[in-house]
Order: structure tokens, then C-alpha cells, then sequence
């Protein structure tokens, strides 16, 4: 019989025939993947844990495996976070067409001069009596300077990128839009009514606080990170038209939002996203019914 090689059986006692490469059959293979049982040649010879395999099927496990997941969804071999670059050009893009239509131009865009600046913007009494509610997303898109802007897109630049790769795109959005959404519900609801309000700040402190929770939940040290919030916190009691409240309200929001997606810190095993939907809907819930309080009541 002749083996599925092509190789001929040799008698007792004779010289083995070399079977060939089945890649290359002008070279001799002494060597036969441990998957296949394939003869390879040196130059096809991939290590293995076990003996060697051959480039067909080395190819065909790189496609199969998948990128490792965290106890939270995400995948840790998530490069590119196209959402934070997705928020950062949205707020510079807005900064810029409202410098455009401003006397203040780049410099002081939040002078009041742009009209879309003056539509957007947080004005608590405004959101109440003509039910503009959309400002209170608005509102976090909106930036009075280049140091405002650029404080907040540099701390997003530097806290965005790992979280989403810790989350994933969709639940690092939600955490981040929900923050920013809290930050304003907060402002409506306690903030003087006369007094607008801008500025990403708020979902950026909801981020802080989705980190630190995570932190917990991954079993990591949390000393350095308490360290940046306390600071954060502490300019924000400390320098003039800084939103108080507008930051208290999303570091809570974002802490709830991590709570709904990573569950309690002793929690090792991963919530189904089912759970994590549920979650953030009654996050959502919660800012709303805020609001809706606070517009019942003027």
C-alpha cells in the first residue's frame, strides 16, 4: 500500500524513503506536523508546545482564538478606542464652530455672542419653562475657553483610552454619556436657575468614579487613583465657576453606572449583559426621575 503521503513502504531491513514537504515537494521533510501529521520541511517548521505544526494550520488558529475578555465585557486586546476619539473630535468640532460664530473667537467662544452657544447651554430656568431638556446633554459638549476645553479633553485623552479597552465602546459611552447626563441633572435640580452652565467636566468625574469602582472590582490598588480624585475634587471646591454640583453629580451617576455594569466589587464572575442593560436603564431611570422632580416643583 502507499501512504497518504505519496511515500512508498520500504521492505524490512531497507533505508526508509524521505517523505516531502507537502508544501514544498522538492525538499525532504523528516519532521510531520503534530495537528495534521502533514510532512513539513525546516522552513515550514512552526514551534509548538508540543513538537511543531505547520503554517496552514498556525494560520487557522490565529483566526479561531479570541481576544481575552475582563470580568466587565471588554476586550483587553481592544487597541483603538474609537469612542473616546469619537467624543474628543465631537467637543473640539463644537468648540470650533462656536468660536466661529463668536466674538471671542478661539480664545472666549463662551461669551455669549454664538447663538448656537446660547442654545445649547445649561440654563435651568430655560429647560423648565420652554421644556428644552436636550440642554442637558448639550450642554456637556460645550466649552467657555481654551484652558475649559483643553483641561477636559487632555484628562479624557488620558482616562478614556484604557477604560474602554476595560469596558468595551458601548458600555464606556454609556457610562460616559450617563455622567455627563447626571452632572446636568444635578445642576437643574439644586443649581441657581438663572445661571448657565457648561462644560464636559461632569462626565469626566463620572469616569473617575467608573474607574475606581472597577479598580475594586479587579482587585487592584486604588491608593493612586484615590489620590487624583481627591485632588480633582479639591481644585473643584477650591477655584472660582468650577460646577460643583455638576461634578458631584456625574462622579455619582458614573459610579452607579459602573456598579450596573460590573456589579459589586466582590463579584468575581461577569454580569450577563442582560443584567448590565437592566442596570443602566435604572441608572437612567434615576436621573429622570430627578428631573422630573425638580420640574414639578417650580
Amino acid at each position: 500500500m502507499t501512504p497518504p503521503d505519496g511515500s512508498a513502504s520500504s521492505p524490512a531491513g531497507a533505508t526508509p524513503q524521505a517523505t516531502r514537504c507537502y508544501r514544498h515537494p522538492n525538499r525532504e521533510a523528516l519532521i510531520r506536523c503534530t495537528r495534521c501529521d502533514r510532512p513539513i520541511c525546516p522552513e515550514c517548521m512552526r514551534p509548538a508546545s508540543v513538537g511543531f505544526h505547520c503554517p496552514d494550520d498556525v494560520n487557522l488558529a490565529r483566526k479561531t482564538v479570541r481576544a481575552p475578555r475582563t470580568v466587565v465585557g471588554g476586550s483587553v486586546l481592544h487597541t483603538v478606542p474609537y469612542v473616546t476619539g469619537l467624543f474628543v473630535t465631537l467637543n473640539v468640532v463644537i468648540y470650533l464652530l462656536v468660536a466661529s460664530q463668536s466674538v471671542g473667537g478661539l480664545s472666549q467662544p463662551g461669551d455669549g455672542s454664538s447663538r448656537l452657544f446660547r442654545d445649547w447651554q445649561l440654563v435651568p430656568i430655560s429647560v423648565d419653562a420652554q421644556h428644552e431638556y436636550y440642554r442637558l446633554i448639550t450642554a456637556a459638549f460645550l466649552h467657555v475657553s481654551l484652558l475649559h476645553i483643553g483641561s477636559n479633553m487632555l484628562a479624557l485623552a488620558i482616562i478614556g483610552p484604557p477604560l474602554e479597552r476595560l469596558l468595551g465602546a458601548w458600555r464606556f459611552a454609556a457610562i460616559y454619556l450617563l455622567a455627563a447626563l447626571g452632572g446636568s441633572a444635578a445642576v437643574y435640580a439644586w443649581g441657581q436657575v438663572q445661571t448657565p452652565e457648561v462644560g464636559a467636566s461632569g462626565a469626566i468625574f463620572g469616569l473617575f468614579a467608573a474607574c475606581l469602582v472597577l479598580v475594586r472590582k479587579l482587585g487592584l490598588d486604588p491608593q493612586w487613583l484615590i489620590g487624583i480624585i481627591v485632588l480633582n475634587f479639591v481644585l473643584t471646591f477650591s477655584i472660582h465657576n468650577i460646577s460643583k454640583l455638576g461634578h458631584i453629580g456625574g462622579f455619582v451617576v458614573g459610579g452607579l453606572a459602573a456598579l450596573a455594569i460590573g456589579g459589586l466589587p466582590q463579584v468575581r464572575q461577569r454580569l450577563s449583559v442582560r443584567t448590565q442593560l437592566l442596570g443602566l436603564t435604572s441608572v437612567a431611570a434615576l436621573v429622570a426621575i430627578v428631573v422630573v422632580a425638580r420640574t414639578s416643583s417650580f
